[in-house]
């Protein structure tokens, strides 16, 4: 299935989009909907396809962008460097402040997932003038967890540790059965450590990972991106909290009830309130019956946490 027919099928009434950020990188996304701009950032192993349940739904109340990040989906792969630095959050980040910034938005709400929340929340750092508010789904901080490992969290976190290797051996071990491991992932046909149910994808969703997942050079942008997360982006968030530079705007955590965040044993709000300079407008609670792919498994109920934060934060905007 073309990408044009996915987007045809899956985002009724959203127009595609490349665009052209300041260091050759062209983000792919689509857009609709009118007022209030909302940025929705992906996670791994996933795409922008992701939101198709929910971002339909938010066009009605809210101008909707929905992108793929550098690396993922059908955005740019970027070069390899010896410091990961061209997957790092930082030029996530980047990337997608040009692509609001193209689109005409001066200030805009970003709702990430996964890797999407962590890209989310370098914006609020580096762009804190453009970002009006932030929701973050189902992490904690890149910085807290690896300081706070313990065996189920290893266990369940293993590619955080496995995808870092030097010499190829993350790439070995994907090749040998990519599709394979991107369903053990998504819960498909089985369980998932992170609490997945696979039967909450939608099959031309799903056939969409399985080909963006096939390509080699995908598989090596994932992995380039968590080699990016134990390296540089640990210096990044470091050099941030010591320059004092922390998250200004709203900010809402959303975690499953299902899912390792929940079992970390330590409050995520408590956890971003440590990381914000006004704590009081950090709120977030767990979203019951719900595992990592917290989207895919109750659109609905993720749509109206969305729409009711957005609502709330009020930003001044100008439409494109």
């Amino acid at each position: 299935m073309s990408v044009s027919t996915v987007a045809q099928e899956l985002f009724p009434g959203f127009e595609p989009f490349d665009s052209m950020t300041g260091d050759g990188i062209t983000i792919h996304g689509m857009r609709a909907g009118t007022g209030m701009p909302i940025l929705l950032l992906h996670g791994f192993p996933q795409s922008h396809v992701m939101w198709h349940r929910v971002a339909p739904v938010l066009a009605e109340r809210f101008t909707v962008v929905v992108t793929d990040l550098r690396g993922y989906g059908d955005s740019t792969l970027p070069d390899v460097d010896s410091a990961h630095s061209p997957h790092s959050f930082r030029a996530m980040a980047a990337d997608q402040a040009a692509v609001m910034q193209r689109l005409g938005f001066d200030r805009f709400v970003v709702v990430g997932h996964d890797r999407g929340a962590r890209a989310a929340h370098r914006m609020a750092l580096d762009f804190s003038d453009a970002v009006s508010g932030i929701v973050l789904l189902d992490i904690m901080p890149t910085e807290w967890v690896y300081a706070n490992v313990d065996a189920e969290l290893a266990l369940a976190y293993y590619h955080w540790f496995m995808f870092p290797q030097p010499d190829g051996l993350p790439e070995k071990f994907l090749e040998a059965d990519p599709i394979g491991y991107l369903h053990s992932v998504l819960g498909v046909g089985g369980h998932s450590a992170v609490g997945a149910k696979g039967d909450a994808y939608h099959p031309s969703a799903l056939a969409e990972y399985e080909r963006l997942f096939a390509d080699p050079m995908r598989r090596l942008a994932t992995i380039e991106d968590y080699r990016a997360a134990a390296t540089i982006d640990l210096q990044h968030d470091a050099q941030s909290r010591e320059a004092g530079r922390l998250i200004d705007c709203p900010c809402h955590v959303a975690w499953g009830a299902n899912g390792m965040i929940a079992r970390a044993g330590h409050s995520p709000v408590d956890v971003w309130r440590e990381l914000s300079r006004r704590p009081e407008l950090v709120t977030g609670g767990e979203v019951a019956g719900a595992g990592h792919f917290l989207v895919d498994e109750f659109p609905d109920e993720i749509g109206q946490l969305i729409a009711d934060f957005a609502a709330s934060a009020t930003p001044v905007f100008r439409r494109g």
